[in-house]
């Protein structure tokens, strides 16, 4: 089974991208297979709402987001990170999100999946609930298994992410949570 991490950050090797390393770190360590995108090395543009994926399998725009599609299809766990920007989710991890709409238009192929959030504000209450809010929505409407971690929404830390113990205590509880829910499903 494959855990795939998605980090919405478009700076590379910063807080996001750390706490998508942590979590497919303790699924590589519990056996699992994993992938990661990182918003930082690609190239992906907003949807432009032309309506295209209605009757085709295929996406207008012709970008990074092409191999994105595929790496979605494969994963059985997807867990999402983005940094807050002005209260939700980058823009950059938006487009991510909504660019996705075509593999809802066609069978619902992310539905059943397990999927988790987590999220890095200036903070410990920087917007970290709300960013994580928007990415379980999109989890949601694609008719994903949303999990926490454990006892709360997900990851949630404040940077720097590696020095907030406190914080990657929920991302590790957020990666195991997932983890447990893989294995429930294997049986």
């Amino acid at each position: 089974m494959k855990v795939l991490g998605i980090s919405g950050s478009p700076k590379s090797g910063g807080n996001t991208e750390n706490m998508i390393e942590e979590a497919l770190k303790i699924a590589q360590e519990r056996g699992f297979e994993t992938d990661h995108v990182y918003i930082s090395e690609n190239n992906i543009k907003p949807c432009t709402a032309c309506g295209r994926c209605y009757d085709n399998d295929e996406c207008s725009i012709k970008d990074d987001m092409t191999d994105v599609y595929d790496k979605l299809v494969e994963a059985n766990a997807i867990i999402v990170a983005s940094p807050v920007y002005f209260g939700s989710p980058t823009a950059q991890l938006k487009a991510l999100l909504d660019r996705s709409v075509l593999h809802r238009r066609h069978n619902f192929r992310l539905a059943n999946k397990i999927g988790a959030a987590m999220a890095v504000g200036g903070s410990r209450n920087g917007g970290q609930e709300k960013t994580i809010q928007v990415i379980h929505d999109w989890m949601h409407i694609h008719g994903m298994i949303v999990v926490g971690d454990g006892g709360h929404f997900g990851g949630i830390t404040r940077k720097p992410s590696a020095d907030d113990n406190e914080g990657m205590k929920t991302v590790i509880d957020t990666a195991n949570k997932v983890c447990d829910v893989l294995d429930l499903m294997k049986k």
